[in-house]
């Protein structure tokens, strides 16, 4: 019997906790059996999760015999871990026992060291405070999870979900993986490389910045045919001293922040009317619709049409003119 032992520490995301409970609860092979025996432990009997308490009914000690460990995320991913629960992680990972993170949970892996100097994922909006606080993990806030076969990191709360059934799959193979998926009722075909669903922010200005001025207006112009050349004109300085401000104020380079500022546009177009891809591409100023779904597809990583349909929040019904 392969244990999967699911540690719920103090703040412990209930989502998180979850679904691997759900999950591989539900894993049946031909025979009809259960491969799986799942066990909630913690440090101790009772774990503080939010809007209710959690009595765990298995010690620490689960770790030393589980085959598989998941890790769901904890509300206050600054809050300090238990040296003797990372000592136990560790022992795990020693003895053979794969480690698997969902959502900010990787936090707690990253704590181990067992990270450092290997690619890993977490939810996208604390992948910069991952890779600040664990500089020698390679942070990708681009997808859906990352195994290296015996540690495993996914991205926020659907990601885990997607990291379960791909555990399932490389135990048991298909079959199972996708009986679990339609129990579960979500698609199996998710791959890990696929990006998540990231709401791209540009880098921060600070007030009086003296390129706000110019965000303010590249903000307002996005519609327009713009190169660096027009970009500096406006500014009044050459294409050197601008790409070094930008970058200086930034963290990128002009172009790449139109790009992305166009996507954010074409993201709320595409979530709040019914405008065509086409028409959107135009509003959102790219040269053309092949362009604007090159791009999208390449920041986002799905098509235009594909973001449409997951996150459309009105009826498909173009505006009038």
């Amino acid at each position: 019997m392969h244990i999967v032992a699911v540690l719920a520490l103090p703040g412990v995301v209930p989502f998180d906790l979850a679904t691997p409970l759900e999950v591989f609860s539900r894993v049946r092979l031909e025979d009809g059996r259960n491969p799986y025996e799942v066990r909630v432990c913690a440090p101790a009997s009772t774990v503080e999760a939010g809007a209710f308490t959690i009595r765990a009914p298995w010690g620490l000690d689960t770790l030393d015999v589980a085959d598989t460990v998941i890790l769901p995320g904890c509300a206050d991913v600054t809050e300090p871990i238990d040296p003797q629960v990372l000592a136990r992680l560790r022992a795990a990972s020693e003895r053979g026992a794969r480690l698997a993170s969902i959502c900010s949970g990787a936090f707690i892996l990253a704590a181990t060291g067992l990270l450092a100097g290997r690619r890993a994922t977490t939810h996208w909006i604390a992948a910069e405070l991952l890779a600040r606080s664990y500089p020698a993990i390679d942070v990708d806030p681009d997808v859906l999870y990352v195994d290296h076969g015996h540690l495993a990191t996914s991205a926020g709360a659907a990601a885990g979900l997607d990291l379960c059934l791909h555990l399932i799959r490389r135990d048991h193979g298909s079959a199972a993986a996708t009986m679990a998926a339609k129990l579960s009722v979500v698609p199996l075909e998710r791959e890990g490389g696929q990006a998540q669903f990231i709401v791209h922010e540009q880098p921060p200005v600070p007030r009086g910045a003296t390129m706000e001025p110019l965000l303010r207006w590249l903000d307002e112009s996005l519609g327009e045919d713009l190169t660096t050349r027009k970009i500096a004109a406006h500014a009044g300085m050459s294409v050197r001293t601008l790409n070094r401000r930008f970058r200086e104020q930034t963290g990128t380079t002009p172009l790449q922040w139109l790009h992305q500022a166009r996507v954010r546009r074409a993201q709320y177009l595409l979530e709040a009317t019914g405008i065509t891809v086409d028409r959107i591409a135009g509003q959102a100023g790219f040269g053309s619709p092949t362009a604007f779904r090159d791009c999208f597809k390449r920041m986002v990583g799905v098509s235009p049409q594909a973001y449409r349909q997951s996150f459309r929040s009105t009826p498909a019904v173009a505006p009038a003119p």
